[in-house]
């Protein structure tokens, strides 16, 4: 995916193209489970805003979710036992549905290790 100010080049290189070809060249494209393709239109306009100087305040590693809070980056365990990590940091680690983890237990700590990773910590 094209940011800055190669984004802008590309736009202004591709010139009157529609806009789904315009974000395919770009790189804004993702794969369906089903093999079919995603255009990531809202990723691409926020990466041409940021690229033109425009920022929305909300864009990932600024410590803020969705609504402008500050992420505490504290969690508790709920009353099922299950311990709750929010939409606003997978999205800061760019996570998706279906991403898959390996966990590690330590004598006061939980690590989660993407599937297939290596573990360079023991």
């Amino acid at each position: 995916m094209l940011t800055g100010s190669d984004l802008l080049a590309k736009v202004k290189e591709l010139g009157d193209v529609s806009k789904s070809e315009l974000v395919r060249s770009c790189g804004y494209v993702s794969t369906k489970k089903d093999g079919a393709e995603r255009l990531n239109f809202t990723a691409f306009y926020e990466a041409l805003l940021e690229a033109k100087g425009v920022n929305l305040g909300e864009s990932g590693g600024n410590g803020k979710g969705k609504a402008g809070r500050k992420l505490s980056f504290i969690t508790k365990v709920q009353f099922n036992g299950n311990l709750l990590v929010g939409k606003a940091y997978t999205a800061m680690l760019d996570l998706k549905p279906g991403d898959e983890f390996e966990i590690k237990l330590g004598r006061k700590q939980i690590r989660l290790i993407p599937a297939g990773a290596l573990d360079d910590e023991e």
